[in-house]
């Protein structure tokens, strides 16, 4: 693909070109993932005469464990799930991270089941732009609406700073995605935040009509990167901002995808880039309605 001619940005910072940031190259490998946090480590039982245990690595390779369950160890807070599968029998755990936004300690409980449920940088980078810059951006009495939520670590730094937070995500991240909001903002002299189901592209007149639901603020982190929704998460973006909305995305740049879809960003919205976070490679967009 040839960038200089097929990928032209639509879209600047004062007169800077945001493709003068295009990478030389991309490792365009279709089964890659984002990467889970480094030294995740898992505790399976293994059955023998001593009932000895093994723990490895996330990236170990192999494993000779084959017992029909698991030990957690008992100086680790974590919870362990069994997911049967060939050999190994691998066990996902439940760990918890901490974090302190606006002057407060927020606990975010994370998984490795799924992208929504671990704290992905964008979610990182946005949450501290938005500490920082509550002039430029005040949340507070604001209808906010998160797409793409995850573990709620940005909709709980939104609702601590006075928004009307609502958190979306897929079916099988809400349960986690509700426990870390409830805990997180008990207590707190705000708007009660909402948890519901949103999936790309899907019921969005039904769920969300428009004559009902209009948000001052469009969130998003973390929501591009290789997989096969991302026309349908245009679509949500454009469905959910609306004249009077703003749309703010953080992302880490990885694929020539990624790419791809900040031009069709572009070229729908009005975009500018707020911030960019070099050491993890995410750039904050801001994107609004343009008008006729």
């Amino acid at each position: 693909m040839d960038k200089n001619s097929s990928l032209q940005p639509s879209c600047y910072v004062g007169k800077v070109n945001i493709y003068s940031l295009w990478p030389n190259s991309f490792a365009m490998i279709s089964a890659q993932q984002p990467p889970f946090p480094n030294k995740i480590q898992r505790t399976m039982g293994c059955q023998s005469e001593e009932e000895e245990t093994c723990e490895e690595q996330y990236d170990s390779e192999n494993c000779t464990c084959s017992s029909e369950h698991a030990e957690s160890d008992t100086a680790s807070p974590v919870t362990l799930k069994i997911l049967q599968n060939w050999v190994p029998r691998v066990s996902h755990y439940f760990d918890k991270e901490h974090y302190t936004y606006v002057g407060h300690q927020i606990v975010i409980q994370e998984s490795i089941e799924h992208f929504g449920a671990v704290v992905w940088p964008g979610a990182l980078a946005l949450s501290q732009y938005l500490e920082a810059n509550q002039e430029q951006f005040n949340l507070k009495d604001k209808k906010v609406l998160e797409i793409g939520a995850g573990t709620g670590l940005l909709s709980i730094v939104a609702c601590i700073l006075g928004a009307h937070v609502t958190a979306t995500d897929l079916p099988e991240v809400l349960e986690n995605l509700s426990y870390n909001i409830s805990r997180n903002t008990q207590n707190l002299n705000m708007h009660k935040p909402e948890v519901r189901k949103l999936v790309w592209g899907e019921g969005l007149n039904e769920d969300f009509p428009v004559s009902t639901h209009h948000y001052d603020f469009i969130l998003a982190t973390d929501v591009v990167y290789h997989h096969g929704a991302l026309e349908p998460l245009l679509a949500t973006m454009v469905y959910f901002c609306k004249p009077g909305t703003v749309l703010l995305w953080a992302n880490k740049f990885r694929f020539s995808t990624d790419y791809e879809f900040l031009e069709k960003v572009c070229n729908i919205f009005n975009t500018t880039i707020l911030a960019e976070f070099p050491e993890s490679n995410v750039k904050l967009l801001k994107a609004t309605v343009r008008k006729n």
